[in-house]
């Protein structure tokens, strides 16, 4: 596994939303007393949401809301890599699935085009910060390969055509629809259901 650490430039300081703040209380309660800590992973991810991306003052201050050594805390989101450690595009951030059956489906030049329209490297940002991209293990959509994950959504079916079609959509401020990219339903086959058509029609 890489070193993952905090990126050098940091916030003066970090603040949960009203809203969050709230949504966070909530969270905790859900866990028995003395064990609030196992809240960590939701707080840190509403955190990263608010904020784009897992900050230092944020990796604080919700381990002072659970009562954690900052270290523990700092241990979590270093370990995780749905944990971003440096900011990321502010429109959207690319995570192309890089594994065997997104591959051999084409994700090498899902890849090329991150590279020619965002950055040359993975986890720079573009030159105007709306987008940043990387290349990661399994995302779980096997079946509709070559996929990416753009925040919590996923886009499958992709062709290189497609991948361009999103990145413009986004650069608009529309929110394309998630999933399949081709129109199938779920991982159906792409002509269409083989098995339980009567059910279909009910």
């Amino acid at each position: 596994m890489s070193n993952r650490r905090l990126h050098p430039e940091q916030p003066s300081h970090f603040v949960f939303s009203p809203q969050n703040l709230a949504w966070a209380q909530d969270i905790i309660t859900h866990y028995p007393a003395g064990k609030q800590a196992a809240a960590v992973i939701p707080l840190l991810w509403r955190a990263q949401e608010q904020e784009g991306w897992c900050t230092e003052p944020a990796i604080r201050a919700v381990a002072d809301m659970l009562g954690m050594a900052y270290i523990r805390v700092y241990e979590i989101a270093t370990f995780y890599t749905m944990f971003q450690l440096a900011p990321v595009g502010t429109l959207a951030h690319v995570q192309v699935c890089g594994t065997t059956p997104c591959l051999l489906r084409g994700a090498d030049t899902l890849i090329e085009i991150c590279k020619a329209r965002i950055a040359g490297q993975a986890h720079e940002l573009s030159a105007d910060g709306k987008f940043s991209w990387e290349e990661v293990e399994c995302l779980g959509s096997c079946a509709n390969a070559p996929m990416v994950q753009i925040f919590k959504d996923t886009y499958e079916d992709l062709t290189p055509e497609l991948l361009e079609k999103l990145l413009e959509a986004f650069a608009k401020g529309t929110q394309p629809k998630p999933g399949s990219q081709i129109g199938r339903t779920a991982s159906c086959p792409k002509s269409g259901p083989t098995t339980l058509k009567e059910l279909a029609k009910s």
